[in-house]
């Protein structure tokens, strides 16, 4: 058997000269005509036969070459969705080390319940100690009865507005929920929308998303840098783009995904829509604090560190009756 596309060079030069498979097919046929006695060796029938069986065989060939082809595309695009599996694990294992690691970090470096109730008070160059005149007992007892430092002032909370969805917030173009490590950017594409269609850029401080050919539907600058590496891009079901974004500071909640677009409240983020539940104790402790003192400054009262330095210079103020405070404040 003749090596198959021995001649193709020639036959491709022969067939950009025809103006189409009509053109082509007639050399073919008129150069058995003049040169060879296919037409006249043979009856009709013979002729339409080898001519039949010929164009049968490739049509098989074709067909077997087009089904080899869809295998192989579905063989890599299970490899693909396999990786990409492989890939969501990975980072799902990662964020858990980076929480494990921050909690490690925190319980070294976060005051306990009890800490809470001994801080450090500051002493002005004549010896005094500057205190003010506000109280805190009421949030200091909650503190050492290891009350949840979000329920103080429950009622003022519950004037306010409710906290966002998903701690998050929703625009014309996406929608968009957070945790304290990463946020989740949900971008509706038309559905049969292919990954090859899309125009993903994730950088440092910016973010691009669209269609080719087609105005970005996502394009700013990022409210907050975003770990690189960590951050990844999905299609879902061919309709609608997921965006995660690692974010570079793991402890503070973020106003909106790209400048420009609408801010929520973070004063009204609720921990516990970000599953703060799921995390160890050690971390818990740290976000409830950092919740605490933020809600504390939002009404106008002492922070943590605030209250600490009350009850030590309240302790300091027993030990040494003889000394006086009648000027003093805290810093």
């Amino acid at each position: 058997m003749m090596e198959e596309g021995r001649f193709d060079p020639l036959l491709l030069n022969i067939a950009q000269q025809c103006q189409g498979i009509d053109d082509l097919l007639e050399v073919f046929l008129s150069f058995l005509r003049r040169k060879t006695d296919f037409y006249t060796g043979a009856t009709a029938d013979k002729v339409e036969d080898t001519v039949r069986y010929a164009v049968q065989k490739q049509m098989a060939l074709a067909d077997r070459t087009k089904q080899e082809q869809r295998q192989a595309r579905e063989a890599e695009e299970k490899r693909r969705q396999e990786r990409l599996r492989a890939a969501k694990l990975k980072e799902a294992e990662e964020q858990e080390a980076r929480k494990k690691k921050a909690a490690a970090a925190a319980a070294a470096a976060a005051p306990s319940s009890s800490s809470l109730s001994a801080p450090v008070v500051e002493v002005g160059s004549d010896g005094a100690f500057d205190v003010s005149s506000a109280t805190a007992a009421a949030p200091i007892a909650q503190m050492k009865e290891g009350g949840n430092p979000e329920n103080v002032e429950e009622g003022e909370e519950a004037e306010g507005k409710e906290a966002p969805p998903g701690n998050g917030g929703a625009t014309e173009h996406y929608v968009w929920t957070q945790q304290l490590a990463e946020v989740t950017v949900n971008v509706p594409v038309p559905p049969g929308t292919r990954s090859r269609d899309l125009v993903v850029e994730i950088g440092k401080k910016r973010l691009r998303l669209g269609l080719k050919g087609q105005p970005p539907m996502v394009e700013g600058e990022l409210h907050r840098p975003v770990k690189v590496d960590d951050s990844f891009w999905t299609l879902e079901d061919g309709r609608e783009v997921v965006v995660s974004l690692q974010k570079e500071n793991g402890m503070e909640w973020w106003k909106c995904v790209v400048v420009g677009d609408p801010e929520i409240d973070t004063s009204k983020v609720n921990p516990e829509n970000s599953k703060l539940s799921d995390l160890d104790a050690e971390t818990r402790q740290t976000v409830e604090k950092m919740m605490f003192d933020q809600r504390q400054k939002q009404m106008g009262l002492p922070t943590s560190e605030e209250l600490k330095k009350r009850e030590m210079l309240e302790k300091f103020m027993k030990q040494h009756p003889e000394m006086d405070f009648s000027g003093a404040s805290i810093k």
